[in-house]
C-alpha cells in the first residue's frame, strides 16, 4: 500500500482505532486493578451523562426535521413502512442464528441452576396502562427524557407533519428545527473528541466491577452469545449492506459503523448511541429523512441482539427444566416471543423485565426462574446493545434502498459520503 493509501485508511478510520483503544486500554485496567478501578468511573459517567444530555434535543430536531422536510406524507409512510419490514425480517434472522448455534452445539446439556432466590415482581401495572406509558406522557415536562423516548419520537413525528402541514406559515419554525438539527450534529462532533477517554474509563469500572461476576454459573451463556454475536455482527450485516447497495456501500458501512459500535459498546446503550449513528449514517450516504427517522425510532423498537438474547434465555429454561426446545410449536413461540422482546417490549417501561415475564409465562415456568434469566441478560448486554446499535445504521440502508432504489447512494440532492470524522 502506497502512502496515500496509508494516510486515506488512518484518516477514514483515525477516531473510531482511538475510541477502540480507549475501551480495550479500560478493560485492560479493569482486569489489572479490579475493584480498585471503579475510581475512574466518574470519567466514564461524565461522557455518559453528555450523551444523554444531547439526545433528547437531537432526536426532537432531527426527526421533527426530516418529517418537516418531506415532500408527501406518501413518502413517509413509505419509509416508514419499510422499516418496519426491515426490523420483523432482520429480527427474525436474529432469532433463527441463534437457534440453529444452539441447535448444533446443545451447550446447555446437563445444566443445573438453583433458584432459591425469588424475583422482586414489582408494583402491578396492567396491560392497558403499559401500552398508554409506553406511547405518551401526562406532562411536557417527562416527554423532555431519555426514559419517554417512544412518546418523544412520536411528539417529533407529529410537530413535523404539523409543519409540513401548514404550508408558509410552517417554514419559519422548519427553518429552527433544521437550524437546531445541525447545532446538536456540530455539539455531538464535540463532545465526542472525550469518547476514548470517557469509555475506556467507564469501560475500567465495569470489568473491575463485574469480572468476578463473569466466571461462574453462566460462562456457557458468556461462551454461545459472544461468538455467536460477533458472527452475527460481521456476516449478517456484510450482507445486508451488500443487498442494500452492493459492494460500494457495504465498503461505507464498514468504513463508518466502528463509531456507533464503540459507543454502544462502552455506554451499555442504543439510545446513548444515536448521535454517533446519524453521523455515520449520514457519511455512509443515507438520505437525511431516512437516517433521522430509522435511527432514533430504531434505538427505541429494533433490537437484532435483543432477539438472540431472548432465545438464548428461552434454551437456558428449558435445558434447567429437562424440556425440548426443538419441537415446531417450541420454535415458533420463541421466534415471536424474541421479536416481541426485541421489538415491542423494547419501547415499555421496564421492557427487558417484561420480556423475561413473557418467556416465563407463555411456557409455563416458575416465577423463581425469573432472577435465572435476569442475570443472563446482564452478562450478554454489551454484545446485544452493539448489535442492536449497529443494526439501526444497516436497517437505515435496507429502507433507503427500498425508498429510493439501487442507486440511493448517488442521488444528488443527498447528503454524499465524505471523509470520516475529524473528531
Amino acid at each position: 500500500m502506497n502512502n496515500d493509501g496509508v494516510k486515506t485508511g488512518w484518516r477514514n478510520y483515525r477516531f473510531p482505532i482511538f475510541v477502540l483503544s480507549g475501551i480495550i486500554l479500560g478493560a485492560i485496567i479493569g482486569l489489572v486493578f479490579g475493584e480498585r478501578a471503579v475510581v475512574l468511573k466518574p470519567l466514564g459517567t461524565l461522557f455518559i451523562n453528555f450523551m444523554f444530555t444531547l439526545v433528547v434535543p437531537m432526536v426532537f430536531f432531527s426527526i421533527g426535521s426530516a418529517v418537516a422536510n418531506m415532500d408527501s406524507a406518501k413518502r413517509l409512510g413509505k419509509i416508514m413502512g419499510s422499516m418496519m419490514a426491515v426490523f420483523i425480517s432482520t429480527g427474525i434472522v436474529a432469532s433463527i442464528v441463534m437457534l440453529a448455534a444452539l441447535g448444533i452445539f446443545r451447550p446447555f446439556e446437563g445444566l443445573t441452576v438453583s433458584m432459591d432466590e425469588k424475583p422482586d415482581a414489582g408494583e402491578e401495572i396492567s396491560l392497558g396502562d403499559q401500552m398508554v406509558g409506553a406511547f405518551t406522557v401526562d406532562d411536557f415536562s417527562k416527554i423532555l427524557s431519555a426514559e419517554s423516548m417512544l412518546p418523544l419520537i412520536i411528539f417529533a413525528v407529529l410537530v413535523g407533519l404539523s409543519c409540513g402541514s401548514i404550508g408558509r406559515l410552517g417554514q419559519p419554525f422548519k427553518a429552527f428545527l433544521n437550524s437546531g438539527n445541525e447545532v446538536f450534529m456540530k455539539l455531538t462532533s464535540l463532545v465526542m473528541f472525550y469518547a476514548p477517554i470517557g469509555l475506556g474509563a467507564y469501560f475500567a469500572a465495569l470489568v473491575g466491577e463485574l469480572g468476578p461476576q463473569l466466571v461462574g454459573g453462566y460462562v456457557k451463556a458468556f461462551a454461545v452469545y459472544y461468538p455467536v454475536a460477533i458472527v452475527y455482527f460481521f456476516a449478517a450485516f456484510t450482507l445486508y449492506s451488500l443487498l442494500a447497495g452492493g459492494v460500494p456501500a457495504m465498503r461505507r458501512m464498514w468504513r463508518n459503523i466502528l463509531e456507533p459500535a464503540a459507543v454502544s459498546l462502552g455506554t451499555g446503550s442504543s439510545v446513548a448511541s444515536i448521535p454517533a449513528n446519524l453521523r455515520a449514517a449520514k457519511r455512509i450516504g443515507v438520505p437525511q429523512d431516512v437516517r433521522e427517522t430509522i435511527i432514533p425510532i430504531g434505538a427505541t423498537i429494533h433490537m437484532e441482539g435483543s432477539c438472540l438474547s431472548a432465545i438464548l434465555k428461552i434454551a437456558f429454561l428449558f435445558a434447567v427444566f429437562e424440556r425440548d426446545l426443538f419441537t415446531p410449536q417450541a420454535l415458533l413461540i420463541a421466534i415471536l416471543i424474541a421479536l416481541l422482546s426485541g421489538m415491542v417490549m423494547s419501547g415499555v417501561p421496564s421492557g427487558g423485565f417484561l420480556g423475561e415475564l413473557m418467556i416465563i409465562t407463555m411456557y409455563g415456568f416458575p416465577p423463581a426462574a425469573l432472577p435465572v434469566i435476569s442475570v443472563i441478560g446482564t452478562v450478554v448486554d454489551p454484545p446485544a446493545t452493539t448489535v442492536n446499535a449497529a443494526g439501526d445504521n444497516v436497517s437505515s440502508m435496507l429502507v433507503a434502498r427500498v425508498v429510493d432504489g439501487k442507486d440511493w447512494m448517488n442521488k444528488k440532492d443527498r447528503t454524499e459520503v465524505a471523509e470520516a470524522p475529524d473528531a
